[in-house]
């Protein structure tokens, strides 16, 4: 068996302490060892949990003074790209967080830079590394529901509006004149996006062939946080997909393959898929995960093939593109949201339908006749 993998954690707190809990996870499994953490503000043992590894603010410092062979990086999104090619100038291999930037010039100057260096990058769509994913995709090609004629995608959550207040960046598109684009399908429903069109076969940037977006603010903020894109790609499968943060009645996320002789929905964060063709009852599945980090660490050391590769995400940062030269979002006027009783949050009434109706028709908003929602919004790239 090899050495663990010796790994930094470039932000501990947040969805960071989602990281930490998973890479505390493979250490006991002997896949990696946790030698440092990079937080502005170091974490005292109390709010880790433990003793603490080395910790520096200076990201590259703890690098060289820990000698690590890869990095997890879960900070704001508009360092990504320098945190990543600070990385790989060392040799650190690398899971970067989604998304991989806040623009495709950013994404761009990242993966080429990570690709020049030699190292192994992952981005950190977790979705990709369940095992539904490759068996929805034999399904499609044996034929199981015909012809593929679209992808949907839905996302109904909810935020409170304490969750805008997060960080600096939260709810930003821009931010001392740097692109953070922190919108619902870009962050927060992100994994809708990049799975949909994993599904229809077009993760990479030359697959995508016009964007069209539609985005709106219930929240007092700058980005999106109800919104939908209708993504053509050169396989001639449509993947439209729409997310608000404003559910009347939050649900799991899904994405929906429409074939011409039956439909796949799949529960993403559930590893749950539901097959229903002409001529069978439905039939319900459920799949294991494989962890990007312990993919990533069998790439290192047996070769396995990376699950995200930059490459594989390039479809998902037009999108990204698209939405952040889009107008900024709307807002929505007072009449179409309110405050339930007793909480803290903006709920747009009648939202859950129409996401669904996006996924299940492939229309976007304003095709959908959403009183808020007028065509003349609708951006094309």
């Amino acid at each position: 068996m090899s050495a663990p993998l010796s790994v930094v954690l470039a932000g501990a707190r947040g969805h960071g302490r989602w990281h930490v809990a998973n890479i505390r996870r493979l250490q006991e499994l002997g896949v990696v060892r946790l030698v440092g953490i990079c937080e502005l503000t170091p974490l005292t043992e109390e709010e880790f949990g433990g003793e603490l590894p080395a910790q520096s603010a200076d990201f590259g410092e703890l690098l060289d003074g820990t000698g690590a062979r890869a990095a997890v990086i879960c900070t704001p999104i508009p360092t990504h790209t320098e945190l990543a090619l600070a990385a790989a100038r060392r040799g650190v291999h690398l899971l970067l967080e989604k998304p991989p930037a806040p623009s495709y010039a950013e994404f761009r100057r990242m993966a080429d830079g990570v690709a020049e260096a030699g190292v192994a990058c992952q981005i950190g769509f977790q979705s990709m590394g369940s095992h539904a994913v490759p068996a929805i995709r034999e399904l499609i090609t044996d034929g199981a529901i015909g012809t593929v004629t679209g992808i949907g995608g839905a996302g109904a959550w909810a935020r409170d509006e304490a969750y805008f207040r997060r960080a600096p960046w939260a709810g930003k598109r821009r931010m001392d004149g740097v692109d953070v684009i922190d919108g619902a399908l870009t962050n927060p429903l992100a994994h809708a996006v990049a799975t949909a069109l994993a599904l229809a076969g077009g993760t990479r940037a030359e697959d995508v062939t016009a964007i069209e977006t539609e985005l709106w603010r219930a929240n007092a903020i700058e980005s999106d946080d109800t919104s939908c894109v209708r993504v053509t790609t050169a396989q001639d499968r449509p993947v439209t997909v729409a997310a608000t943060l404003c559910a009347e009645h939050p649900d799991e996320p899904y994405v929906l393959v429409h074939g011409s002789r039956g439909r796949i929905t799949f529960w993403y964060k559930q590893d749950r898929v539901l097959l229903q063709r002409a001529d069978h009852g439905p039939e319900e599945f459920e799949y294991g995960r494989t962890d990007l980090l312990e993919n990533l660490a069998d790439h290192l050391a047996n070769g396995a093939a990376l699950l995200v590769p930059p490459a594989e995400t390039g479809a998902f940062m037009k999108v990204v593109e698209a939405i952040r030269l889009a107008p900024d979002p709307a807002p929505l006027p007072e009449s179409a949201w309110h405050r339930p009783q007793g909480q803290e949050r903006r709920v747009v009434p009648g939202v859950d339908g129409l996401v669904a109706a996006a996924a299940d028709t492939l229309a976007l908003y304003s095709e959908l006749a959403a009183p808020w929602a007028a065509p003349r919004e609708v951006s094309t790239r």
